[in-house]
């Protein structure tokens, strides 16, 4: 009797934890994740035996050709009259459901690259990847080195370096969402690549390694990992042997975010400074109205690692018309790109 008892609890548990997860699954996949409220036009479901399409090239300054392309994503890019050999290179990598141009609209990017002379890489998902147009940040297939979509995004940006003649040593990359946490694996897996980058309500570099696993991060659980522990994840993307330097990082998280638990930003923060080799005690902390960012820094330099925590902020790319603060041209000034 005992035994059918515990059988019968451990039935119930399952049985609660699998509703749990199908609740989770759900809110994953109905949720578009904007930077404002911009949507992009849904797709039209291709034939189930369909294969990856081949990647377009778009640019409203004519078109640059890359290969290889692994991961079957779109290349778009926005260069600016008054850019010039030498200019940065910023890759904006868009959230679920969005489109790449509305994107760099949306969050301030594009004003600012006309302004600035700055070039704008803009990778963009396709359905035949992923249904509600995520980049698969997930996925060990698309997120290491010279596989899958990361090795599209870099492949881009050594077209786009070479046919714009941007300056190698100037290259970075943002993104939201899933864009955010494709942005931390490819730091991760590029140091040699990006100078520095900005993460924004995304997660930590090897966070997860399926839609289970990611579904959980996301939602704040398993996350309280070592920082030894977190290090190794990022290590465990880039080139083997690496020791060169780590690019620089700028997170950026809404206190209010319901769909990427805050404590992400925090775990991201544990990750990069570990790679930086800084103490886990930040340098500096500046409150604003609203918001408050911490940053870390070695002896007589400049921040290496800073992270944003806006009060009351969702799920969003912040700009000065939602949250009161332009992401964009705070992390272009970190970077060293704007005055």
């Amino acid at each position: 009797m005992m035994r059918q008892k515990s059988m019968a609890a451990t039935m119930t548990s399952l049985r609660r934890s699998g509703a749990r997860l199908f609740r989770m699954t759900t809110k994953l996949l109905t949720t578009v994740t904007t930077a404002v409220t911009a949507k992009a036009k849904p797709a039209k479901a291709p034939p189930k035996d369909a294969k990856k399409p081949k990647a377009k090239q778009h640019s409203p300054a004519g078109k640059t050709a890359f290969s290889p392309n692994p991961g079957a994503l779109v290349m778009n890019i926005h260069v600016p009259p008054n850019a010039r050999p030498g200019a940065p290179l910023v890759v904006l990598l868009h959230g679920c459901g969005q489109a790449a141009d509305t994107f760099a609209t949306d969050t301030g990017w594009r004003d600012l690259a006309n302004k600035a002379g700055v070039i704008l890489l803009m990778p963009g998902q396709t359905e035949a990847n992923n249904r509600q147009g995520c980049f698969n940040w997930f996925r060990p297939g698309d997120t290491g080195r010279d596989l899958g979509e990361a090795g599209s995004i870099a492949s881009m940006v050594k077209a786009a370096v070479k046919a714009r003649g941007c300056d190698p040593q100037r290259v970075f990359v943002t993104g939201l969402s899933a864009g955010a946490a494709m942005t931390a694996c490819l730091l991760a897996a590029y140091p040699d690549l990006f100078a520095a980058g900005a993460v924004v309500a995304g997660l930590p570099a090897g966070s997860a390694t399926s839609m289970v696993g990611a579904m959980t991060r996301m939602s704040g659980h398993g996350a309280d990992l070592p920082a030894a522990d977190w290090m190794a994840r990022a290590r465990a993307l880039a080139p083997i042997g690496y020791a060169g330097s780590w690019p620089r990082l700028s997170i950026w998280h809404g206190e209010a975010d319901q769909v990427v638990a805050p404590v992400n930003s925090q775990q991201l923060a544990v990750q990069w400074t570990q790679l930086q080799g800084i103490d886990a005690a930040p340098s500096t902390r500046r409150p604003r109205p609203g918001m408050v960012c911490e940053s870390w820094s070695r002896p007589g330099e400049g921040p290496c690692v800073e992270n944003w925590v806006v009060s009351g902020m969702g799920h969003v790319y912040p700009t000065t018309k939602d949250s009161g603060v332009s992401a964009a041209a705070e992390i272009a000034q970190f970077w060293g790109i704007t005055a």
